[in-house]
């Protein structure tokens, strides 16, 4: 395959899905074909109209870019009738993209994003998202569809969408993740409290070896050498990071640390998804790209949430480097602890757990140590291979950096790993769960 764009010989033309029976289109030209009569027939089998009602013409059938996954479509639509609440702009996205191998190979991201599709539909579900018009997806292929509203960005008091790892530009970023924050809380709290569907469990069953974070594959060897990479890329490419990230103290401690976290991953993975206050529903990537914002009655800030690929039942501690990671650093510096309490309190009075701030801190740092190690020391690498002309850089906001969405997301987040790494609590977490472990073996 290639991104030439031609359907290759492996393209297949439809699916049926595997919740509701109904054949997909599995691209655009299928789904061309398929028209107003597919439309009608997959969004009355969805709720999404009456039975009386129907798709009488499609206005707008255009390419959308982007995206890491399958192709996608901006529809706009015009019905039979009006329905209360009824959107005519419309987004589709295909589980494939048969002229890309590498996005074709993602296809399986959106298999829980179709089963969260008519869980997202629920009158009472907790936080706003695109209104799902349509979901589903056949296991056997990999093929899938999801028709949603469109976000109005940057119209009817929605703010235009924010790029991820460029909140440089927001004049206060905070509130942004406080809104971001409170949705996720929400979210798990819902599910805690069981305010979601009946089948909720069914559709989304906890899986321990995917609840948390990435197994650390590296040997003892493998692992010097990432730091070692790590050290001298600050000392090669300097201006690219924050003056006390440049120590050579620090990639000491980062040794000693990750040597550590790598000796002991199995029992902190374990530490992990053992406390199960931690481990609800929740979107493991809510990065600021993954959102849209406007201003209530009151102007506080508020957030829908959209690009579910992945949704499952994971740790808090994957939920907030999910969200945070691509934060302004002065957030990793300064605000993680009120955003943790804050946190814990929306999970608290939404229906949660009771959790001390405390103890979800410790599990926040504890995730970010294993993810850390297993992922994200190693992005210096990447940084490398993405801007070749690195050296001549000005800084982290170089138009060579900042302008290229994939080298500017990986050196953020791997500034704001060290960042955090850099924080005494980062050593206090792996001290009260290793310690205690510990305690728990001599007894």
């Amino acid at each position: 395959m290639s991104g030439s764009g031609t359907l290759t010989a492996e393209a297949i033309d439809h699916a049926r899905g595997d919740d509701t029976g109904i054949l997909m289109p599995a691209h655009e030209a299928a789904f061309r074909r398929g028209g107003e009569a597919f439309l009608t027939e997959a969004f009355r089998a969805f709720g999404s109209i009456s039975p009386a009602n129907s798709v009488t013409r499609i206005v707008r059938l255009d390419p959308c870019p982007g995206g890491s996954t399958g192709h996608k479509l901006f529809l706009s639509v015009e019905y039979a009738f009006d329905q209360p609440g009824l959107a005519r702009d419309l987004f589709v996205k295909f589980s494939r993209d048969f002229a890309d191998s590498r996005r074709d190979h993602a296809r399986y991201e959106m298999e829980s994003e179709a089963r969260f599709a008519p869980v997202s539909r629920a009158p009472n579900f907790p936080i706003r998202v695109p209104t799902a018009y349509f979901g589903d997806f056949e296991h056997a292929s990999g093929t899938g569809l999801l028709i949603t509203e469109r976000v109005a960005f940057g119209r009817d008091g929605i703010e235009p969408q924010h790029e991820k790892c460029c909140d440089h530009r927001i004049d206060d970023p905070l509130p942004y993740y406080q809104a971001l924050i409170t949705a996720l809380a929400r979210l798990a709290a819902a599910h805690k409290a069981g305010q979601l569907t009946d089948d909720i469990e069914q559709r989304f069953p906890l899986d321990l070896d995917k609840a948390g974070p990435d197994p650390i594959a590296y040997d003892e060897a493998a692992l010097r050498k990432v730091v070692d990479g790590g050290r001298q890329f600050a000392l090669d490419l300097p201006q690219l990071l924050p003056s006390e990230l440049r120590a050579p103290e620090l990639y000491d401690r980062v040794l000693a640390h990750a040597l550590r976290i790598r000796e002991h991953g199995t029992r902190l993975t374990e530490y992990l998804v053992a406390d199960r206050d931690l481990v609800a529903l929740c979107h493991w990537n809510a990065h600021i790209d993954n959102a849209w914002f406007w201003r209530d009655g009151q102007g506080v800030l508020q957030c829908g949430l959209m690009d579910w690929g992945r949704v499952s039942q994971i740790t808090f501690g994957a939920a907030l480097w999910g969200c945070l990671s691509a934060a302004h650093l002065d957030i990793a510096s300064n605000d993680v602890d009120g955003l943790i309490a804050l946190f814990a309190d929306q999970y608290r009075v939404h229906g949660g757990p009771v959790v001390e701030a405390d103890r979800l801190k410790q599990h926040f740092f504890v995730h970010v140590a294993v993810m850390g190690v297993a992922r994200v020391l190693a992005l210096h690498k990447a940084v490398r291979l993405r801007v070749p002309g690195a050296s001549q850089a000005s800084g982290p906001l170089d138009p060579q950096i900042v302008d290229d969405e994939g080298a500017r997301t990986v050196l953020h987040i791997y500034t704001v790993l060290l960042t955090l790494w850099s924080k005494s609590d980062f050593q206090h977490a792996l001290d009260g769960v290793l310690d205690a472990a510990s305690e728990e073996v001599s007894r």
